[in-house]
């Protein structure tokens, strides 16, 4: 070699060298395809899947032998209705008159005053018949005009006589089904599969309450036993189709149970003590139709296990979902690391969570607020009523369930996460390095023609070229006597 010339640099990938493993974790001279590969999970994580099935698996059980004898298998009780046949019609033509039918000409009397309503039936024993019928101008009583869309109650008699008729509402049938809609094509179009997955559980879910809960309860059953059963059927079914068969879903699950117990729990010791009946308005209503009793205070009740199902399940999808990725970002962590870290989130979620179902239920009972505020009686008064009590009680037993359910789901997701197997984080692209080019056949850089007149600078000994190596010295004159003996020429 001259003078001057550097011995070369061996090549260097961006992982390192050509002898070492690409990943820190591959044993050296095993390659990509050996770690890889699906692994079956460990001992622990076996152990742990098989304790929560059996966990799980008698109350799913119990959930469906509940359903079968709950079920009102026999005729529907006879109720003490009255309300008539509902039947559709058309309004078409509006006047303020006297309340025996003739409308108003001239000048007011001073006699009570009703709208004269002409409806032309679109269903019912008459159709395309125009009926008259009078409603009591109130100020409760609903402005209807020409082409509004209405439904009245048949209470037999002659159907074309006016009498037999009740105006009672509005149709609202396409406004809902167009609402609907728009709310489905949100979701699929920001959910995508999971959206689907999220409406099929929203159909259970409605199936659930319509065809089970509540002919269960009319049909004389206990309602505290019917909601229990049907929260678990909804809890189940929802939960598993939403999310997936896996353990982290079946930790949602125990949470989501713990949190129910313990609503139902507190619901039935704050209603006895605190001497709740469940009976208002709706209520007496419901009471007044059927022909059978109803344990009204575990109406309530039934109510609060329901309206606190849907935060729940919120709540305990978030913190397991939380406790995973944070077991994927770091495997490292220790379960109470993971207990730690996940329920820093949980603090966050559980104060947007319980102001989420106080202002479900405040907005619920605006009506009855505002009344209690403009009756002109004393803030305890109001607070110790019946219609308010029991909202409180509804209120906070549901948000107690809440916020226990963050640190009860929290310690059972970061039990089990640390027993599963970490996820493989996916392999990033190689990027090669600037001289494996040759090697991987990618194309140098073309070198621009030098412009003419310009001067080319020699190369100083010892610089660096692009392929990483030295540049060798430039050779000087050679003399005749280093020809001869081979000497390098005189510096």
């Amino acid at each position: 070699m001259y003078e001057g010339e550097t011995e070369p640099i061996p090549r260097i990938t961006a992982r390192g060298r050509r002898d070492e493993p690409d990943d820190e974790h591959e044993p050296a001279g095993h390659g990509h395809g050996h770690g890889h590969g699906h692994t079956p999970p460990p001992p622990a994580s076996r152990r742990v899947r098989t304790i929560i099935a059996a966990l799980l698996v008698p109350f799913a059980l119990a959930a469906v032998v509940g359903v079968v004898l709950l079920y009102p298998f026999g005729p529907a009780p006879d109720t003490n209705g009255g309300g008539g046949t509902p039947v559709k019609g058309v309004v078409t033509a509006t006047a303020t008159g006297a309340c025996n039918g003739e409308v108003q000409v001239g000048a007011p009397d001073d006699g009570p005053k009703c709208v004269v309503v002409d409806v032309r039936m679109t269903d019912g024993p008459a159709p395309d018949q125009q009926i008259r019928t009078i409603v009591p101008l109130e100020p409760t009583t609903p402005r209807f005009a020409a082409d509004d869309e209405v439904v009245l109650s048949y209470g037999g008699g002659d159907p074309t006589n006016g009498q037999s008729y009740q105006l009672v509402d509005f149709q609202r049938g396409v406004p809902l089904a167009l609402l609907a809609a728009l709310f489905a094509v949100a979701v699929l179009v920001l959910g995508r599969w999971q959206g689907l997955k999220a409406l099929g559980a929203l159909v259970i879910s409605f199936l659930v309450l319509v065809f089970f809960v509540l002919p269960a309860i009319t049909g004389g059953e206990s309602p505290l036993l019917v909601a229990i059963v049907g929260a678990g059927v909804i809890m189940f079914a929802v939960l598993y189709l939403t999310h997936g068969l896996s353990a982290r879903t079946s930790t949602a699950v125990l949470g989501t149970m713990v949190s129910l117990t313990l609503i139902g729990v507190l619901g039935a010791l704050w209603a006895a003590f605190a001497k709740l009946t469940g009976i208002d308005e709706d209520t007496s209503t419901l009471i007044a139709v059927l022909n059978q009793p109803i344990d009204t205070r575990g109406l309530l009740l039934a109510g609060v296990v329901i309206g606190a199902l849907g935060v729940l399940d919120d709540v305990t999808v978030t913190q397991t979902s939380a406790v995973w990725e944070l077991r994927a970002a770091n495997p490292s962590l220790s379960r109470r690391q993971l207990y730690a870290s996940a329920l820093r989130i949980g603090r966050d979620h559980v104060a947007s969570a319980v102001n989420t179902l106080v202002m479900a239920y405040a907005g619920a009972a605006l009506p009855l607020l505002l009344y209690s505020s403009v009756s002109g009686v004393g803030i305890g008064t109001i607070v110790s009523s019946q219609s308010i009590a029991q909202e409180i009680v509804r209120t906070l037993v549901g948000s107690i369930g809440i916020v226990a359910a963050v640190p009860a789901t929290t310690a059972l997701a970061a039990a089990v996460a640390v027993q599963e197997p970490p996820a493989r984080e996916p392999e990033r692209p190689k990027t090669p390095a600037p001289d494996d080019r040759e090697r991987t056949g990618e194309r140098r850089p073309e070198k621009r023609p030098a412009q003419a007149g310009a001067r080319r600078e020699p190369a100083a000994p010892g610089r660096r070229v692009p392929d990483g190596g030295r540049r060798r010295a430039a050779p000087g004159p050679v003399s005749r006597g280093s020809r001869r003996t081979g000497s390098p020429p005189p510096a």
